[in-house]
Order: C-alpha cells, then sequence, then structure tokens
C-alpha cells in the first residue's frame, strides 16, 4: 500500500510530464480500438451488403465473377439466364421468392438495374434491413425510375427529374442513347452503403423497350412512340442474375446442386455468404496494414513513456538515495517504478478506451449518413480486452528499464554533490 501511496504522490508531483504521457497513451488506445472497430464493423457491412438472400443465380462462372457482377455491379456477365429458364426454377416447391435483375446499360457511369418492384421488399442488407426511399417512391409506370442516394448527391437530381440511359457501362457513351425514351425519377433511396446507392433501378419491362429497334448494335430509326411502348405487351426475354430465397434453409444444398445440374442451359448457385468469405479473404492484408501502422503508433507512444520516466531519472536520483537511506530496498525502488509505469498505462487505456466510445456515440449518425458504414456499438469483446491488456502490460515491460536503472543506483549516488 505505501509502495501505491508513493507512486501516487510521484506522478501528483511531476503533473504535467505525467499527464502528456496518460494522453499519448489515450490517444494510441483510441487509434488502435478505432481501428478495430471500423475493421470488423466494414468486414460485417461487407458481408452484410446483401442480407436474407439464400442463393444468388446465375450464367455459368466463378461464384466471385458472379457476385461481383449481381451484388456489386462490377465488371459483366458472360451470358444471360432465358426467361424458361427462370420460369422452371420459379416452379421449384423450395423456392419462396425470386427476384430476377437485368444489367448492361448505365446512365453517367451509374450502373442500370432492371429489375421488379420486389426488389425494393426483398433485397436487403445488414441484417436484413429494408431499402427504404429518403423522398418519393417506387416505379409505377414504364418510363420511371429509382435512383440511389450516390447518384442523386452525385448528379443533383430530385424526385420528377428527367433522365437518359445509354448503352454499355463506363462513363462515355459509344453510339446511341436511350434519348427517345426517357425516363422520369419517381424515388429516391436512403443512404445504405451497398451498391444500391450508385444504381438507377428501372423495370424488366423498361429495359425491354429502350432495346427494342435495337438490331446486332444498329439502331432503327423507325422505332414507335412512348405512347406506343406503353401499348405494348411488353415481357422480358432473359435476364442477368437471379436473387432467391427458400421456404427453408434445410433445401440450400440440394436446391444448389440442382441449380448446378440443369440441363437445359449452363447455370450456377451460389451461397453469397460464403463467397462473401473468400472474396474479404483476397483484401485481408489491408487488414495487416492498418494492424501494423497502428501498433507502430503505440509503440512509439511507450517509448515516449520510457523516455519520459528516464530523462525524469536524473531528477530524482536523490528522492532514490533519501528512500534508500530510510530503509527502502532496491526491490522496492524498482517496484515504485513499475508500479507508477503501471498506473500511467492503465489511466492511459482506461481514458482512452472511454474517449474511443465517446466519440463513437457522437459521430457514429454522422459517419452512417456520409459513408455508408454502420458501426455497431457493443460492449468491447475479446480482441478489443486483448489489445488493451497487451498495452498495459507492455507499458509495464517498457518501465522495467527505468526500474532497472533506479535499482542499479547506489545510496551514496543521489547523495554527492555533483561539481
Amino acid at each position: 500500500m505505501l509502495v501505491f501511496n508513493l507512486a501516487y504522490k510521484s506522478i501528483m508531483n511531476r503533473k504535467l510530464t505525467s499527464l502528456l504521457t496518460i494522453i499519448s497513451i489515450s490517444l494510441s488506445v483510441i487509434l488502435i480500438l478505432s481501428v478495430e472497430k471500423i475493421r470488423k464493423s466494414t468486414r460485417t457491412s461487407f458481408i452484410n451488403t446483401i442480407s436474407g438472400t439464400d442463393l444468388v443465380i446465375g450464367p455459368r462462372a466463378s461464384g466471385i465473377q458472379l457476385l461481383l457482377y449481381s451484388v456489386f455491379h462490377m465488371g459483366d456477365a458472360t451470358a444471360n439466364i432465358t426467361i424458361k429458364t427462370v420460369e422452371d426454377i420459379k416452379k421449384r416447391s423450395e423456392i419462396d421468392w425470386v427476384v430476377p435483375i437485368s444489367l448492361g446499360d448505365s446512365h453517367k457511369g451509374f450502373r442500370v438495374i432492371g429489375t421488379t418492384n420486389n426488389y425494393f421488399e426483398r433485397i436487403r442488407y445488414r441484417r436484413n434491413m429494408t431499402l427504404k426511399f429518403d423522398k418519393g417512391n417506387s416505379f409505377s409506370n414504364l418510363f420511371e425510375a429509382v435512383i440511389g442516394n450516390d447518384v442523386a448527391n452525385s448528379l443533383g437530381y430530385n424526385v420528377g427529374d428527367k433522365i437518359i440511359l445509354a448503352h454499355g457501362t463506363g462513363d462515355v457513351i459509344f453510339g446511341k442513347d436511350h434519348s427517345d425514351t426517357p425516363f422520369i425519377i419517381s424515388g429516391i433511396l436512403e443512404k445504405t452503403g451497398t451498391p444500391s446507392d450508385r444504381a438507377v433501378i428501372v423495370s424488366l419491362e423498361a429495359i425491354e423497350a429502350i432495346h427494342i429497334g435495337w438490331n446486332s448494335g444498329t439502331y432503327d430509326k423507325k422505332i414507335k412512340t412512348v405512347k406506343d411502348y406503353k401499348a405494348m405487351n411488353l415481357k422480358p426475354t432473359n435476364v442477368t442474375a437471379l436473387f432467391v430465397g427458400l421456404k427453408s434453409r434445410m433445401t440450400t444444398f440440394s436446391f444448389q446442386r440442382w441449380i448446378n445440374r440443369y440441363s437445359q442451359e449452363p447455370i450456377t448457385a451460389i451461397l453469397p455468404g460464403v463467397v462473401f468469405g473468400e472474396l474479404w479473404s483476397l483484401i485481408v492484408n489491408i487488414e495487416k496494414a492498418l494492424l501494423i501502422v497502428t501498433s507502430m503508433v503505440v509503440f512509439t507512444a511507450l517509448l515516449g513513456m520510457i523516455v519520459s520516466i528516464l530523462s525524469s531519472l536524473n531528477e530524482r536520483r536523490r528522492e532514490m538515495a533519501i528512500l534508500r537511506s530510510l530503509g527502502a530496498k532496491p526491490i522496492h525502488i524498482f517496484t515504485l517504478f513499475i508500479t507508477e509505469s503501471s498506473c500511467i498505462a492503465f489511466l492511459g487505456v482506461f481514458s482512452g478506451a472511454t474517449a474511443m466510445y465517446a466519440l463513437l456515440f457522437t459521430f457514429k449518425p454522422i459517419i452512417e449518413k456520409f459513408t455508408g458504414l454502420y458501426i455497431e456499438i457493443t460492449s468491447p469483446g475479446n480482441n478489443e480486452f486483448i489489445i488493451m491488456l497487451i498495452i498495459i502490460l507492455a507499458s509495464i515491460i517498457s518501465g522495467i528499464i527505468p526500474a532497472l536503472r533506479a535499482y542499479s543506483l547506489s545510496l551514496s549516488d543521489g547523495l554527492i554533490v555533483k561539481s
């Protein structure tokens, strides 16, 4: 108890130095715990880009390729799925719901998704959250479109504005666009932090309509008017991919085998969660790089603590000598220094963790609004406790260096007046 009392008085006697050291450790803890929280939240958000979907079905391709173009709208499909195959899949007893999508067009660099109104109900993210509208509502007419939040913010669009779709998926349009069939924005989605933020969503019938008159990539000028389009019985002939929900997850693997063995055309079915894990493993080095950088910051803070204690050691030589003359043994001096470094480390870690959670509570809505990243605020997990424990133990070990130096000083060393 006497050692703790002495350590407390010693720290209070060097308030400014001790406070700066505590702040240094605290900032390091804030940084490394924030990186850990963001890392876990990013991984969770990534894996939950699409939630509640049991299978994604597309033309025969690798699982990662199918996931990239169907969910992230990156790249293009090698082929399409015929509508007959879609109907065969819908007839299966295992099926609860099916949401088809059609890709291939764009608007000023943003991908166009042709689908049905079920898309807004069935396609979910982040633990089964549905897509919600910030403004307006879903498309109800042939040439209406719903746009993602990023599309609206980037291009300054609002409900009621007209947009023109184009062939291809690049920023530069080669050939003719679909200016004869303009779309009116019927709704704008809320920010989700998913690829839906950067999508222009229209009906499958609209995708069919805007491609009438195109033959082998050339445009037939004898195209009908918008009024004539609406009078036609437009139905899709093929789609790019299907999002599928099953009545029971017990049937997932048997239904997946049926899809992969389907004889009418080459198609494949993937489990999104499994492929998300495979895709994340390809970018896991980014996590390691972040941890290395933050670990260096923590190391710098601990080094600062060693320098601080060592630099004060010369000033405290007389203090150590007086304690020795009063009967303190070298082990007591050693314990005093270790206790000081432990107290400083504990205060730094505790204040850093408290400040980190305070910052999360304060800035979580802002981060979610502007980045779409959802950071779940939970009590510290095993990783966080291990990180904090490592920092405290590292601080104690760091305190051994000046403690050994103080231990080795002789009684007369601090009492001799040196010229």
